[in-house]
């Protein structure tokens, strides 16, 4: 039975997201008056901004989401540790986290894994979200990632930072939450921009959109 989706239960799913290299102050405060006015799950800033998202959102529902190792993954795991421990002494409640794709390109899991492992733990309970960059890799290397967060202890795995060769996929998708289960949540992000792409990635098994384009997906939803 297909969900029924008003504005409120949608906006919930979605973290409303502003990675641009070039976004200023006040684009980072309208997202956060955005935020509040429509309740989505959280805002996705850089880390930069973080401490001010923490006082724009103070008070309400909506977390503040920022990345690590952001976009390439590629920084040294004492380097992202470091930052995500940072960002969330900042105010961030969660963690996008890109892994070290280079490893996983190399067959390396076990780097993969305790990549992310080090994140978790400077976390310190704060949620984690696996960036695997589905783009990048082959079915079996999406599943090798998937099980290498699970182990390492992150709460999601996500499609895509947005800035690769491509974002999510329907197929994708059902391939991260046929591998996860119900062990790990799943995230879509990467050229979600309309409520019907919405949809079809919530219908696919993800928990979490990852959009840009947050407002105007909600926009054709009654309240």
């Amino acid at each position: 039975m297909q969900k029924e989706w008003t504005k409120a239960s949608l906006a919930k799913t979605i973290d409303h997201t502003l990675l641009k290299a070039i976004a200023t102050e006040q684009s980072v405060r309208e997202l956060c008056a955005e935020a509040r006015k429509y309740g989505f799950a959280s805002v996705c800033v850089n880390p930069t901004w973080v401490e001010l998202c923490a006082r724009e959102l103070a008070g309400t529902d909506v977390a503040v989401c920022t990345v690590i190792g952001f976009p390439l993954g590629a920084n040294a795991s004492e380097i992202k540790a470091a930052e995500a421990a940072l960002a969330v002494a900042h105010g961030a409640r969660e963690l996008d986290m890109v892994i070290n794709l280079g490893a996983a390109k190399s067959g390396d899991w076990k780097a993969v894994e305790e990549d992310i492992r080090g994140v978790v733990k400077a976390a310190g309970g704060s949620t984690v979200k696996t960036i695997i960059e589905t783009c990048y890799l082959t079915d079996a290397e999406k599943v090798k990632a998937c099980e290498a967060a699970a182990r390492a202890g992150a709460s999601f795995v996500k499609t895509s930072t947005g800035f690769g060769t491509g974002g999510a996929s329907v197929e994708d998708v059902q391939l991260l939450r046929k591998t996860v289960g119900d062990k790990l949540r799943v995230k879509a992000s990467g050229g979600i921009r309309s409520y019907h792409d919405a949809i079809l990635m919530l219908g696919a098994g993800a928990d979490r959109i990852g959009a840009s384009s947050s407002v105007a997906i909600i926009a054709e939803l009654p309240e």
